[in-house]
């Protein structure tokens, strides 16, 4: 990690120990104390366990689009690839490190750039569609139970919605309409020309096409290996239930074993929503503020809700810090077996 990643690593967790100190402002030690002691421990297991299913099924993937693509890949290496990405995106704004801090990770391992890319690519293109997918049933489900409570939160989720939307409408025109997605970039590159040197938006156009031209070759290619893609999601969607799960396995750890499932589930992939769109790390402040909020009417007692959010943010956030930190001193396996590809990602 450079510097200023340790700085911002360093900012977080200190950001962290002050917002838990605040929820604990009106809560007596000896009663949290207390109830953590009751905790039906074979639940909160599970909650732990569906956050280290999350992680291997990620990494799953990884191996599986390399092993398919380029060459035999170590699962060690290919998991270390996700809790790099849980640790950079933990601590960067908008998640935005996570992408690059792959690509470094996956280079340590002897894979071409180019192909790293385009691995990367269609991760992220079946991830963020996983996401997208998860939403719109929540939405039909838990949507009216927020507004309720809290219209204006309402609002964020609708604008996080329509950020994940827009990422996926533009992937997709470029999959499957290269030649508009052209002609649109150079529409919304205009202005470069306008307050800059002419000659730095050809270089920035030339430049964006042969990666519009690269990543839509690319993108053929998965679309024509349906039984690859078809695999890869089913593994992302129940990853992404393992992660949206662990909420109602805390809740029955403590206690509240009337729970219902489904409801909790959405308000899940709600809150999620909206932590997506704080540009603080982590979406610290606005993701403990609406979980207490939401799970408020099913956790009656002070104590426990306040716990529930700790045990919640530590599973869901500070896990997978703490476990890319872990990632980032283990040496990767080298790829084995490198097989040609007919792409032209390597020429990059």
């Amino acid at each position: 990690m450079s510097r200023r990643n340790k700085i911002a690593l360093g900012l977080i967790i200190l950001l962290g120990v002050v917002i838990f100190g605040y929820s604990l402002r009106d809560v007596k030690l000896n009663i949290l104390i207390r109830d953590f002691t009751t905790i039906h421990q074979g639940w909160l297991l599970t909650a732990v366990l569906c956050m280290l299913v999350y992680f291997a099924l990620e990494g799953l993937v990884v191996k599986i689009f390399v092993d398919e693509r380029i060459g035999q890949y170590s699962f060690k290496s290919a998991l270390r690839i996700p809790l790099i990405e849980q640790l950079f995106n933990g601590i960067t704004p908008f998640s935005s490190g996570g992408q690059p801090a792959q690509l470094i990770a996956m280079l340590q391992s002897g894979i071409d750039g180019g192909r790293a890319s385009s691995i990367l690519l269609m991760k992220f293109i079946v991830y963020q569609a996983m996401i997208v997918v998860n939403f719109l049933i929540a939405l039909v489900i838990g949507f009216h139970y927020m507004v309720s409570k809290m219209s204006y939160l309402s609002l964020f989720v609708v604008f996080g919605f329509l950020i994940h939307f827009a990422v996926i409408i533009g992937l997709f025109m470029v999959m499957f309409w290269p030649q508009f997605t052209k002609k649109a970039l150079r529409v919304v590159l205009s202005p470069v020309g306008w307050f800059g040197h002419q000659e730095r938006k050809v270089d920035m156009i030339v430049r964006l096409d042969t990666k519009v031209d690269l990543f839509y070759e690319e993108s053929v290619q998965l679309i024509g290996q349906w039984r690859l893609l078809l695999k890869v999601i089913l593994i992302t969607f129940v990853q992404l239930m393992s992660y949206y799960l662990v909420p109602y396995f805390i809740m029955l750890s403590l206690g509240y074993t009337q729970a219902n499932i489904v409801m909790i589930t959405c308000l899940h992939v709600l809150i999620v929503m909206v932590i997506s769109i704080f540009p603080i790390p982590g979406g610290s402040g606005g993701a403990e503020y609406a979980f207490t909020i939401l799970f408020g009417s099913y956790i009656t007692n002070s104590s426990k809700l306040v716990l529930a959010m700790l045990l919640w943010r530590i599973l869901t956030y500070y896990l997978g810090i703490f476990a890319g930190m872990i990632a980032l001193t283990v040496k990767p396996d080298k790829l084995k077996n490198n097989r040609p590809t007919h792409s032209k990602l390597n020429q990059d």
